[in-house]
């Protein structure tokens, strides 16, 4: 078990550090609106791993992928909700004095972060695909499948927080250059058309 554990570990690290939405949404979050709301999209984002990885113990993955209904319904929710995610940032983008006197961080920002992060990785089918995937390839013989999916889980959402931990502290520690109002709008406009981007690949998937 250490042993099949030790290889998920290194391959799941190699998964999590490529960028993708995940990464990205971490760190425009933390650029954009400071690193509390990116941590606080880092922890929506684990709450989906989490999730995921249990639905993946109960075999409900297996139903996703296998149901072409199923999938494309979350895919399709999925895609809809980053193209709404593109154009908000385009909006902010385009409307210069948000972006030059940015409203002071609340409690409700927090949330939103939060939610933003629950919400790319539960519509993001390719997610619940990764656990099913995956997970199988490192379950030692005999091995109890639920015990075994939990660890792996678990295993994966501390890689993830480490790496998002460093993502949004790399994006704090560059400082005033990251705040200024002329960056902040590129950023923004970078943003949406990664999320379009981001909308467009989901839909062109299948199952």
């Amino acid at each position: 078990m250490i042993t099949a554990a030790l290889a998920f570990a290194v391959a799941a690290l190699i998964v999590n550090v490529v960028p993708g939405l995940d990464t990205f949404l971490v760190l425009r979050t933390s650029v954009a609106q400071g690193r509390s709301r990116g941590l606080a999209a880092a922890l929506g984002i684990m709450a989906g791993c989490a999730v995921w990885g249990l639905a993946t113990a109960v075999g409900l993955t297996a139903l996703l992928t296998a149901s072409h209904v199923a999938y494309n319904v979350v895919r399709v929710c999925g895609a809809a909700y980053l193209v709404w995610l593109g154009a908000t940032a385009l909006w902010h983008a385009r409307r210069k004095d948000e972006v030059e006197h940015p409203e002071p961080v609340v409690v409700a920002g927090w949330r939103a972060a939060f939610r933003a992060g629950v919400g790319t990785n539960l519509l993001n089918p390719k997610a619940g695909v990764f656990y099913m995937s995956l997970v199988p390839q490192f379950m030692p013989h005999g091995a109890p499948v639920f015990g075994t999916t939990i660890l792996f889980t678990a295993i994966d959402v501390v890689e993830l927080a480490v790496w998002f931990w460093l993502v949004s502290g790399a994006a704090a520690a560059m400082g005033e250059r990251l705040r200024r109002p002329s960056f902040r709008r590129r950023m923004e406009q970078l943003s949406g058309v990664a999320f379009l981007g981001f909308a467009a690949n989901l839909l062109a998937d299948r199952p």
